[in-house]
């Protein structure tokens, strides 16, 4: 599917043949979005004041603003969420409606749905963030086993969904275009 792509002071928004970016997202500037990757309706990644990296096998949830800022390998941005000039590291997951602004995820970590994430923090790996402000606890001392939330949120089944989605609406745009 063709998203909405636009140059911005000379930078293109390059998209690896086997990505899935949704025709309803908008990339802007300086954007890579890597192999076996998925873009959903209605995110918006804008590289105009600094480059926006989308790593193989990561998916990037409907409605997500991401503004110069770089996810790992394997990775997962939750619905609605917002991250600016954030690096988000391999197998991380973000969840839904979370904001993360000027921080790094640590790898494997977990940011619980509506947390903030202000300035400033390295999340270390393995890590599960949740509220607001985050607080940062080991996954090792929670409950929480990180198996079965990564494979509840898989990248790998959004690869799945994105191939089923370029089966139904991979031909050309109906209305025309």
């Amino acid at each position: 599917m063709d998203s909405r792509e636009y140059a911005f002071e000379g930078q293109r928004p390059e998209v690896h043949g086997y990505a899935h970016v949704s025709r309803e997202a908008t990339l802007v500037g300086d954007v890579t979005v890597e192999a076996n990757a998925s873009v959903w309706p209605g995110t918006v990644l804008r590289g105009d004041v600094g480059p926006v990296r989308v790593g193989r096998e990561s998916a990037v949830g409907d409605n997500a603003t991401v503004h110069a800022s770089a996810i790992g390998g394997k990775a997962m941005v939750g619905h609605s969420a917002v991250l600016n000039d954030t690096t988000v590291e391999d197998g991380a997951l973000v969840g839904f409606n979370s904001t993360v602004s000027d921080a790094v995820i640590g790898a494997g970590s977990i940011v619980a749905m509506g947390t903030v994430v202000p300035a400033g923090y390295e999340v270390p790996p393995e890590s599960f963030v949740r509220g607001t402000p985050a607080t940062v606890t080991p996954l090792s001392e929670t409950n929480i086993d990180p198996g079965a939330v990564f494979e509840a949120f898989s990248s790998g089944d959004y690869a799945n969904l994105a191939d089923r989605h370029e089966e139904l609406f991979g031909g050309p745009d109906p209305g025309g275009e």
